[in-house]
């Protein structure tokens, strides 16, 4: 596997989506990544549909590139498989509520008594400590906590949940990658592993790029529709005539001058920065009565040419045959364990010398059991005593 992490070796012991997207990126950017997984329990995204192979399309895109083990932890000969393993690898990646992998002696002090130089990265709710620690909760739950989804919304409506996974992905997997770098940088200049304790709650809190300053020094704080990035202002979305949206963003004056210009109304370019709310109101009603005098297409040949910071508002299939994401190669073609393909989701990340790989989609439960542990040092008879004991998959 080529790819700028293609030294380091990984554990994944995580389910669902935050800790598996991490280890993707991993994945992606060349490192072995082994998932560990319960022969009894398994993760709940291999039952999402579709599916292809007999495989979930979306564990087959999480998980490409990670082969499977299916291991007991509850059972002895599980343990005894782990702590075989993690001498041999760098990273661990788990997702458990804080404490279970200590009763299920895997935790960090555990293992750093057989690898010192490990680095043992735990994703959860609210992290390891704090009055929330083993409390239950959702993406949606953790960006409530964290002051976020009082201002994702409208006023007509209220709070509103997010598209797609902000605390989840861009809090725990973006967050938990960054933290296992950072201590694997730091290993290689002290030798020194360490434990990398990621709270989705803590990542999304941390997001608040624009909003906090103000709310922290003068007592400002965010509501819906209040700033200029939340519906505020005339950034939004507007509706055209046959019910498709425009996206209109063009902040800076001298966008906001030929988006003006474009549509009509250069009276409108002096008032593109107030957040007086009548004024507001005002400009954004003549935007709308304007977007919504015409069709879709007739505003996408308006703004073709011009660089003012509109574009349409298109659907997830729309967006995989746009020109520009169809150049930088963001739907690719994976191997699948029968032979045929399945279309996936590139990674973002573009590399001069060390280009990401896709060896295949998300494996079967257990698919690699075998062949992990013989490279291990384990015999053929001792993975079919494995087996009979239910501490193998």
């Amino acid at each position: 596997m080529s790819g700028p992490l293609a030294s380091l070796k990984v554990l994944d012991f995580s389910t669902l989506l935050p800790g598996p997207f991490a280890t993707l990126m991993l994945a992606d950017m060349g490192a072995e990544v082994l998932r560990v997984e319960s022969p009894t329990r398994p993760d709940m995204v291999r039952l999402l549909p579709p599916s292809e192979d007999g495989v979930s399309a979306v564990h087959g895109y999480i998980n490409r590139s990670k082969r499977s083990i299916a291991v007991d932890l509850k059972k002895p000969e599980g343990k005894e498989i782990i702590r075989r393993l993690v001498a041999e690898y760098d990273i661990i990646v788990e997702q458990f509520r804080p404490g279970v992998m200590d009763r299920l002696g895997v935790g960090y002090e555990d293992l750093k008594a057989i690898n010192p130089g490990l680095i043992y990265c735990s994703i959860t709710g609210y992290g390891q400590d704090g009055p929330y620690r083993d409390r239950a909760g959702h993406d949606l739950n953790y960006l409530s906590i964290a002051g976020m989804t009082a201002y994702n919304g409208r006023k007509a409506s209220g709070p509103a949940p997010m598209a797609f996974q902000v605390a989840d992905i861009a809090g725990g997997s973006c967050h938990a990658v960054m933290g296992v770098l950072a201590a694997v940088i730091h290993r290689q200049s002290t030798g020194e592993g360490q434990h990398v304790d990621i709270s989705m709650t803590d990542a999304a809190f941390s997001l608040h790029g624009l909003a906090a300053p103000p709310a922290l020094v003068g007592g400002q704080d965010p509501d819906l529709e209040t700033t200029q990035l939340n519906g505020g202002g005339f950034y939004d979305c507007y509706r055209t005539r046959d019910g498709r949206f425009m996206s209109v963003a063009g902040l800076e004056p001298q966008f906001f001058t030929q988006f003006c210009q474009a549509i009509g109304k250069p009276e409108l370019t002096s008032k593109g920065m107030t957040l007086d709310p009548t004024l507001v109101a005002e400009v954004k009603a003549e935007i709308a009565e304007v977007i919504g005098g015409q069709d879709y297409d007739h505003w996408c040949r308006v703004f073709a040419d011009l660089d003012c910071c509109v574009e349409p508002v298109l659907s997830f299939s729309e967006a995989t045959e746009h020109p520009q994401l169809k150049a930088r190669d963001m739907v690719v073609e994976v191997p699948r364990h029968d032979g045929g393909k399945q279309r996936q989701v590139a990674s973002p990340f573009k590399f001069s010398a060390t280009p990401v790989g896709y060896r295949f989609s998300g494996a079967r439960l257990g698919q690699h059991s075998d062949e992990v542990l013989a490279d291990h040092g384990f015999s053929a008879e001792d993975i079919q005593a494995f087996k009979d004991s239910g501490a193998v998959g």
